[in-house]
């Protein structure tokens, strides 16, 4: 017979409430501070873009006057719409961090979550860290225990564990009580949705998934405030969590995960040097060695894992001619090619696609490279590999010849880390052109200079043009 007790959810809830921020690692503090410098870069760079642009346009007829800021915008509106429209900035041109082990994007939901409600409730700097520390442990764990499975079937794991992950920082910076703290993460559970069918057929709506996941996350909060209660095994029982969206049950050990002692997964955030799905980084680190060789190659092999081949790879329908933004972003032949022909695959090539200046045109140099890889998937580098994205590439030349790669670290990864040069051109990259280079070298600098006490304003009131 099963276990019936809901150990794994105290275990979670026992964690939200006896997690001490003061006990973090050097290497956890200063990923804490890389992550926040990261996600506020990508809010502000990408808040121009047009579906961010629709976004605020939508939560502007929603939004009630407060103490939270909007990144880009001089207004000040109610926490849960700064944090539904900054999450969605913040994930919405596919350049945001990662957690490789759970398949998905915690910084777009954690740092939106904490400076809004960190506004809006008066909390310091340091309370609003330590509470979007907590949201990010919460998340990527969670987002372990169901990997690779979750994303596998079809769900976007952000989506899904944003939920989690929002309630438990609104539970911290709310100071609520145990009883309140399990039902809101409860209540998250009734949320989750949000499949990845939009790297298949398209559509903006994946750029929206943070800002759902995370206004839906602080709402499970606040309905546990009000005394509405959620289930008792909302993780393990017969129709909770693991058995539907996992369709299996929970590991006898599970509970383990919310160890308050075990090695905090920030000190293992992957932030992207390129700006396209994580599952195509390997591969585009796989091409950059051949770029020389480019025009003698006759055909490229990407032995990928399945849980690539189903975002990137063979499960989508114009992987070879990609539609829009977001096809491309997720077409893996073509961000080879990109890589490959050296055009780039960072944040002004996929600018350039979108104001018309990069060639997608079928018989024009990148679709002719694209269209000569072939992705095989490789069931095996899943089951060795569970934690990572890999990939193993092979160059057949035109002369017979053929190289073979194999790349279980990309760059931007945790083996692989950017280097503190490469983080600041790539803040700088996303801020400048919107805050001006003055504004973003004051905020760059007010992020690694700040006090402890300070308040999260001293932050986001850098967060648009000065006046």
């Amino acid at each position: 017979m099963p276990n019936i007790s809901n150990v794994l959810e105290d275990a979670l809830v026992d964690f939200v409430m006896g997690f001490d921020a003061t006990r973090l690692s050097d290497k956890a503090a200063a990923n804490a501070r890389l992550l926040l410098q990261d996600q506020l870069a990508l809010q502000v760079g990408s808040s121009t873009l047009p579906w961010s642009r629709q976004t605020l346009s939508y939560a502007q007829t929603l939004a009630k006057d407060g103490q939270s800021t909007i990144a880009g915008e001089s207004q000040r509106v109610d926490a849960i719409t700064a944090a539904f429209v900054n999450s969605i900035y913040g994930h919405g041109f596919e350049y945001d961090d990662i957690l490789s082990g759970s398949s998905a994007h915690p910084g777009c939901c954690v740092v939106p979550t904490a400076l809004a409600l960190g506004e809006d409730t008066g909390a310091t700097l340091q309370e609003a860290l330590s509470a979007m520390v907590v949201g990010y442990e919460v998340y990527t764990r969670l987002g372990v225990l169901a990997a690779p499975t979750l994303i596998e079937r079809g769900w976007h794991p952000h989506c899904v564990l944003a939920n989690f992950g929002a309630a438990a920082i609104a539970a911290r910076l709310w100071r609520l009580g145990r009883t309140q703290t399990f039902h809101a993460l409860s209540i998250a559970m009734s949320h989750c949705s949000g499949t990845t069918e939009y790297t298949s057929t398209g559509g903006s709506i994946k750029r929206v998934h943070s800002g759902i996941g995370v206004q839906n996350g602080i709402h499970a909060a606040s309905m546990a405030m009000a005394g509405i209660t959620g289930p008792d095994r909302f993780l393990t029982g017969s129709k909770g969590f693991f058995r539907t969206f996992i369709q299996r049950p929970a590991a006898d050990t599970a509970a383990q995960a919310f160890d308050l002692e075990r090695k905090l997964l920030i000190e293992d955030v992957w932030i992207k040097p390129y700006c396209c799905c994580g599952a195509n980084h390997a591969s585009i680190d796989a091409a950059s060695t051949w770029r020389s060789r480019a025009g003698d190659i006759e055909r490229i092999e990407l032995r990928v894992q399945p849980k690539s081949n189903r975002v990137v790879g063979n499960h989508n329908q114009h992987i070879y001619a990609p539609r829009g933004i977001t096809e491309l972003q997720y077409a893996l032949p073509v961000q080879f090619a990109l890589s490959v022909l050296g055009r780039g695959n960072g944040y002004r090539t996929h600018l350039d696609y979108l104001d018309g200046a990069l060639d997608l045109s079928e018989g024009g140099e990148i679709l002719n490279m694209a269209r000569r890889v072939t992705i095989v998937e490789a069931p095996e580098l899943d089951r060795d590999y569970v934690e990572k994205w890999v990939t193993e590439a092979t160059a057949f030349f035109k002369d017979g010849s053929r190289d073979i790669l194999f790349i279980e670290d990309s760059r931007g990864t945790p083996a692989k880390p950017l280097s503190a040069h490469e983080v600041r051109e790539k803040f700088d990259e996303l801020t400048s052109r919107v805050l001006g280079s003055a504004q973003a070298g004051l905020l760059f600098q007010r992020m690694n200079d700040h006090a402890s006490e300070a308040s999260v304003s001293s932050i986001t009131s850098l967060l648009h043009p000065p006046a």
